[in-house]
């Protein structure tokens, strides 16, 4: 059965914005690695158009760009969308009954399945179905944004913390 993880980078005061601030190259790194090994990704629409950054080759991206966007394109997708009608390529819509298709998906595969998205990751904690979060925190204070928790924050319990790179502590959390 798989695990559904919802990881995302955060600032100091609560906030993603992958505009605001990026990864360090051995965060990167990190990514890469992850995306590598997950079974797939849940994404809200927002963010999958997003990453959708990676569907296309760009000259100026160096040997850890490559890396990504091929572990990106190899892994399967899902995308929960009301007005998506059509999604690129590995990737199907999720409509309708989105507890059930989660369970679904969950039973039929094994691994971890990131889930990318606060909307959506809030969506999936009231429904109880995310497994695992991972908060990247950096040294950044935003003071607005979106905040990583799109809704009231779940009761957690603290798995493990360790840093990565120079500035970022990765903070792991189950629901308690």
């Amino acid at each position: 059965m798989a695990k559904l993880v919802f990881g995302m980078n955060q600032s100091l005061d609560g906030y993603v914005d992958h505009t605001e601030f990026a990864p360090s190259p051995t965060l990167f790194r990190h990514f890469i690695k992850e995306a590598e090994r997950q079974a797939g990704s849940l994404y809200g629409r927002r963010i999958y158009e997003i990453m959708c950054y990676w569907d296309e080759d760009h000259p100026e991206w160096d040997a850890d760009r490559r890396a990504f966007a091929a572990a990106w394109r190899k892994q399967p997708k899902w995308v929960v969308s009301r007005s998506l009608t059509a999604v690129g390529p590995n990737a199907a819509l999720v409509e309708g009954d989105l507890e059930g298709a989660v369970h679904k998906l969950k039973a039929e595969r094994d691994g971890e399945i990131e889930v990318a998205g606060p909307d959506l990751a809030r969506s999936l904690t009231d429904l109880g179905l995310i497994d695992e979060y991972r908060i990247y925190l950096h040294p950044v204070v935003l003071g607005r944004g979106t905040p990583y928790f799109a809704g009231p924050r779940p009761p957690l319990r603290l798995m493990t913390s360790d840093r990565i790179g120079e500035d970022v502590i990765r903070l792991t959390y189950a629901p308690a």
